[in-house]
C-alpha cells in the first residue's frame, strides 16, 4: 500500500529528523497507533540519495524517519511529545557522536496544522526552561522523502546485539519505554 492510499484510509504522515535514524525508528515503532516507520532522507537537493552520499553532509538531506500513524489512536501532538523527549533538540547539527547537517533536529510538516502544532510546542518548550540552551530544531515544509536502503530498515530489531545497538540505541529505547510505557503497543 503506498503512502497516498494510506492517507486516503485516514492515516497521517509525520517526518522527523533527530540524529541517527536507527535510534528514531526503534523508538517510534513501539508507539500505539504507529502503523509503520521507514528510515530515509529528506530536506536536501540531491534526488535519490544513498547513505554514503548523505553521510558526506553535502546533499542537504537529513537522516529522517517517516511515520504512518492512525490519528484516532495517536494524535500528532503525542508524536511531537515523543520527538522532543527522545533527542537533544538544542544541539545544532549533532546528536551525541553523530555530527553534521545530516543529523540535524528537524520536523518536516505535511500541512498547516502540523506546522502550527510543532511551532507552538517548540515555543512552549523553549519558554518552559526544560532545556538549558535554546531549541534549534528546524520546522520546515515537507517536500520529498527517499527511503533509505533496505539494510537500514528495522535496524535495531535485526541487529540488536551489534555493539552500536547495545551501547547507543538500547539505552535510548529503554529510557523511552519507561517514560512512555502507557503509550506503547502491547507485547504479545
Amino acid at each position: 500500500m503506498d503512502q497516498l492510499q494510506k492517507n486516503d484510509a485516514g492515516l497521517g504522515t509525520a517526518t522527523f529528523g533527530q540524529g541517527c535514524f536507527w535510534c528514531s525508528e526503534a523508538i517510534f515503532t513501539d508507539l500505539q497507533g504507529v502503523v509503520s516507520v521507514t528510515s530515509g532522507y529528506s530536506g536536501g537537493k540531491v534526488p535519490n540519495p544513498g547513505y554514503e552520499q548523505v553521510c558526506t553532509g553535502t546533499t542537504g538531506h537529513a537522516e529522517v524517519i517517516q511515520i504512518i500513524y492512525d490519528p484516532a489512536i495517536i494524535p500528532f501532538q503525542d508524536l511531537l511529545q515523543a520527538f522532543w523527549a527522545s533527542h537533544d533538540p538544542t544541539t545544532l547539527n549533532r546528536q551525541g557522536n553523530d555530527i553534521g547537517t545530516q543529523y540535524r533536529s528537524v520536523i518536516f510538516y505535511h500541512d498547516e496544522a502540523q506546522k502550527e502544532q510543532a511551532q507552538k510546542y517548540k515555543s512552549e518548550l523553549d519558554a518552559s526552561g526544560s532545556f538549558n540552551n535554546p531549541i534549534v530544531t528546524e520546522i520546515t515544509p515537507f517536500s520529498v522523502f527517499y527511503p533509505a536502503e533496505d539494510y537500514h530498515q528495522v535496524y535495531f530489531k535485526l541487529h540488536g546485539s551489534a555493539p552500536y545497538c547495545q551501547m547507543v540505541i538500547r539505552p535510548k529505547v529503554e529510557k523511552f519505554r519507561k517514560v512512555f510505557k502507557e503509550k506503547l503497543k502491547a507485547k504479545g
